[in-house]
């Protein structure tokens, strides 16, 4: 799904935005790990439960996702991936294509869900009802047995969006994420709160794009799956 009206000029566009005439642009464009085994079964998998590989379904889908056309035609500078296996296999098949190191960024990590690593939604409402139903109600409160927040989890990537745009000025990244990393993005691009976090859907594999010209963000693209297809 793209954003980008095809009937919109570009001098049309640029009206719309604040950034200055002949500021450098910032290319983000985000990347979704493939499938694990928890994937399917929906299953909360956060910096912990086990740290998953990609199973061969995730593998196949990040195959795809190299020979499609937004990552084959972008000259990325570089690429930067969460430590956590699932994205670090995902890099590997990636860095392989795009012939570029992969450069391991720790604010790129998944949330942390505490007792709720590894369980599927209906199975943390049966066993922490009380608190499943306050964390959906506020972006300040943890999942049961976690310090971190989906709060915390905006302010960590805002101030890394914040930074790659300016140590990539000019040049495009591409970054290996997970669903809630990549999702408080897309919140920091479009100046939303923390609760924007409850709703988005992001697939698998799934491509998102940001850019940032001077202060201000826009969202090109989200949950791109077309190369899957």
């Amino acid at each position: 799904m793209t954003l980008d009206d095809a009937r919109m000029t570009e001098p049309q566009r640029g009206s719309w935005s604040s950034a200055r005439p002949g500021a450098a642009t910032t290319d983000i464009v985000l990347l979704r790990h493939g499938d694990t085994r928890l994937t399917p079964e929906r299953r909360f998998s956060g910096t912990g439960s086990g740290d998953p590989g990609l199973s061969a379904t995730g593998g196949e889908q990040i195959r795809r996702a190299a020979r499609g056309a937004l990552l084959r035609s972008t000259p990325f500078a570089a690429v930067v991936s969460s430590p956590l296996r699932r994205c670090q296999e995902t890099a590997a098949l990636l860095a392989a294509e795009l012939q570029l190191p992969v450069k391991v960024e720790v604010d790129l990590r998944e949330a942390d869900f505490g007792d709720w690593e590894g369980l599927t939604l209906a199975e943390v409402e049966r066993a922490h009802p009380l608190d499943l139903a306050a964390w959906q109600r506020s972006a300040d409160v943890a999942p049961t047995g976690s310090s971190e927040t989906f709060g915390d989890v905006l302010r960590r990537v805002g101030d890394l969006a914040d930074r790659l745009a300016v140590t990539h000025a000019g040049s495009a990244v591409l970054a290996v994420s997970h669903v809630t990393p990549i999702k408080a993005f897309v919140a920091h691009a479009l100046g939303a709160s923390a609760m924007a976090l409850f709703k988005m859907e992001l697939s698998s594999a799934a491509l998102t794009r940001i850019t940032c010209t001077g202060p201000d963000w826009l969202l090109r693209s989200f949950n791109d799956t077309s190369h899957l297809t």
